[in-house]
């Protein structure tokens, strides 16, 4: 399972942490997609063998940490499962109350014991190739002040999820995983360095890569993270901080080493019933937790060299988070040259099938689940099912209503909850597109609606 750390507060025993609340109103398509099932708990301890070989094959299914709640899935409003009101990639209302989401290091030129005297005069020793080798707590003296707590509300979801930031510029462009502002109808951000308080706007996010950026409004004289060019490499020391817990404050430490780069996880989405695929991921042992999503993976010399962005216990395949006491079996990060690659393309405003800039386009309908028998008893299968409607929304002034099948938008056909979902991320807040579905009867309709703004991611 992936266990994506940006998590919503709150979360349930065995509770997958891409489920929130029930099925809402979309992202995209609903309030965002699920953030996958997650499998860290507070407080885990590392891998007993944190120096197994890795290799390139799948790893276990990951948990998309500190996602949205369940049913916000990337099909429409909750590509999966019927639930509040939704649009695709919908989120809903859980009657229980909100739930929480989610190299080698030489020392070459010194002897252990010349290594040990420099760290205990608060000094770092070098490496063969003249490199400073930073203690764990200068590491955190030099990074913490560039990173950020990030608390999203989900309104649709009536939850609230946390996670971790890096600072890309002085002016506030702030660098974190796409699950921890799915589904989020506004963002707080706090910047760890100056103590303040920002709203901050999504400048544009990869659902595929799970990578986004967003923007402090007002904000400047910000202190940035220093991003490493070299790639990590097994064997290597690292760092890995981030809000764990999503308490905020202090940002929260784990260590470990490099176990293996180049690896490809699957991340189930238990309430869409779908997974997805992350590729060329670090592979590494350091014991990150809930709300560490979005933070910083960094080396030895205090430069940064991933993302945390998933992590997985010995239950991985059961998509349920571990209990007290179970142990994580490997953490996994987006190497920061891919991330930054990224961020980069959403900071010029290059939009591509992947990637999308800007405010998120709401249908305000929630998709069953595949397979699911809706209304008068239309199976899912011939159009995106429609559970319910969002009061007010594009798809309620449009008469659509619970039994509907969504059968094309803009021209799409549309055979699924993803398809919709898919569909609409190609549209912006106050495009006009036409809406075609068929009735519970049968008989088929048509209409032009003007898309609102909605849930992040």
């Amino acid at each position: 399972m992936r266990t994506v750390f940006g998590q919503p507060f709150d979360s349930y025993p065995n509770q997958d942490e891409r489920d929130g609340p029930g099925p809402g109103p979309q992202g995209s398509v609903g309030p965002g997609r699920p953030a996958g099932p997650s499998s860290h708990e507070p407080g885990l301890p590392a891998a007993s063998d944190p120096e197994a070989p890795g290799g390139n094959e799948p790893g276990a299914p990951g948990g998309y940490g500190p996602g949205a709640p369940r049913g916000y899935g990337p099909g429409g409003y909750g590509a999966g499962g019927s639930g509040g009101p939704g649009g695709p990639g919908g989120q809903g209302e859980d009657r229980r109350g909100p739930k929480r989401r989610g190299r080698r290091v030489l020392l070459g030129g010194a002897s252990l014991g010349v290594a040990a005297a420099l760290a205990i005069a608060g000094l770092g020793a070098a490496n063969a190739f003249g490199a400073t080798t930073l203690t764990t707590s200068q590491i955190e003296a030099k990074v913490d002040p560039a990173l950020v707590d990030v608390v999203s509300t989900l309104g649709y979801q009536r939850g609230t999820a946390a996670g971790t930031g890096m600072v890309l510029t002085s002016s506030g462009e702030v660098l974190t995983n796409n699950h921890v502002i799915a589904g989020a109808t506004a963002i707080k951000v706090t910047d760890v360095g100056n103590g303040r308080t920002y709203t901050a706007k999504v400048v544009g996010y990869d659902k595929t890569q799970d990578v986004a950026v967003l923007q402090l409004v007002g904000a400047s004289g910000l202190q940035t993270v220093s991003v490493s060019s070299a790639s990590a490499q097994a064997g290597q020391t690292v760092v890995a901080l981030g809000n764990a817990g999503g308490t905020g404050g202090t940002p929260s430490v784990a260590t470990g080493k490099v176990t293996a780069v180049n690896q490809a996880i699957s991340v189930s989405d238990q309430s869409a019933g779908s997974a997805e695929q992350l590729t060329g991921l670090t592979r590494t042992s350091a014991p990150i937790q809930p709300g560490d999503s979005g933070g910083p993976l960094v080396s030895s010399q205090g430069q940064v060299i991933g993302m945390n962005t998933a992590a997985s216990t010995s239950i991985a395949e059961t998509g349920y988070q571990p209990q007290p006491g179970q142990v994580q079996a490997q953490a996994f990060a987006i190497p920061i040259g891919e991330a930054s690659s990224i961020a980069s393309q959403i900071e010029a405003g290059t939009s591509s099938s992947a990637v999308h800039i800007g405010s998120t386009a709401f249908l305000g309908v929630e998709v069953s689940s595949p397979g699911t028998v809706v209304g008068g008893g239309n199976p899912a299968g011939s159009g995106a099912a429609v559970a319910g409607i969002v009061p007010g929304s594009p798809a309620a002034q449009a008469a659509l209503t619970s039994g509907d099948q969504i059968t094309s938008l803009a021209g799409h056909a549309i055979t699924s909850s993803s398809d919709l979902s898919s569909a609409l991320a190609n549209y912006h807040p106050g495009d006009k597109v036409s809406v075609s579905w068929t009735d519970q009867s049968g008989q088929s309709h048509t209409a032009a609606v003007v898309l609102a703004a909605g849930p992040a991611g």
